[in-house]
């Protein structure tokens, strides 16, 4: 079987086809540099030791210890836990919550995603303004914990990379803010100095402890963090 992909992100609207038969030297370069970015993907993951214990241990994507990993230092997962897995596909995340006992687990995406059990799936974009209506309706409940892995689609340019993710980071923020139970937890994923101030003073304010982490299976060679914050202050905002 086929490694899935890691996150599909939304990649903006789409370039108008041009109608001349020739392709111009611009488009012949993006090309190339396409084709050079794939190349470099594949060897990344048949390089990569996580993505080989993934395929050995049943997970979806080598993300999944990203999860572990952070778990193992915050003691985030906790049996009968209600939990929003946000930006679940393809669903490692959510196979590591089934499998540390969690009592009901909502995943959000714009992606079809393969049934995972114990697990209820809702495709949709959680930017629009019913979505986290749905997402509390299926649970049942305040969640003990919201998880966010959601990311844009990289452009390459560091700072609007930032600026999309933390947008994100921002809206998974305030959903968590909205409905965690007393005392709950959220991890969400940042790129390096994307999270604006403000929201990080009002995750301050609203929980016990708010850290970043990188995780051993975060490469190092990409800019993103996690913003880990624990005991809700229910109430406050």
């Amino acid at each position: 079987m086929s490694e899935p992909p890691e996150k599909r992100r939304w990649t903006g609207p789409r370039a108008e086809a041009t109608s001349s038969g020739r392709g111009d030297g611009k488009t012949e370069r993006a090309r190339k540099v396409k084709t050079e970015s794939s190349k470099k993907w594949i060897e990344r993951q048949l390089n990569d030791p996580y993505v080989r214990r993934a395929k050995a241990e049943g997970w979806r994507a080598r993300a999944a210890f990203k999860l572990l990993e952070l778990d193992e230092k915050f003691g985030l997962l906790k049996k009968g836990q209600r939990v929003v897995d946000l930006g679940v596909a393809p669903g490692g995340w959510a196979q590591v919550v089934i499998k540390r006992g969690a009592s009901a687990v909502v995943g959000v995406d714009l992606l079809a995603v393969d049934p995972i059990p114990g697990v209820t799936l809702l495709q949709m974009d959680f930017l629009d303004e019913d979505a986290a209506a749905a997402v509390m309706a299926v649970l049942g409940g305040s969640p003990d914990l919201v998880l966010s892995d959601m990311a844009a689609n990289t452009t390459g340019h560091v700072r609007t990379d930032q600026i999309k993710t933390g947008a994100l980071a921002e809206a998974a923020a305030r959903f968590a803010m909205d409905v965690l139970a007393p005392g709950g937890a959220f991890v969400t994923k940042a790129f390096q100095g994307g999270l604006d101030a403000g929201l990080l003073s009002d995750l301050k304010k609203e929980f016990a402890t708010v850290k970043h982490a990188k995780p051993p299976a975060s490469r190092q060679e990409s800019p993103e963090v996690y913003v880990v914050a624990q005991g809700f202050r229910a109430g406050r905002v």
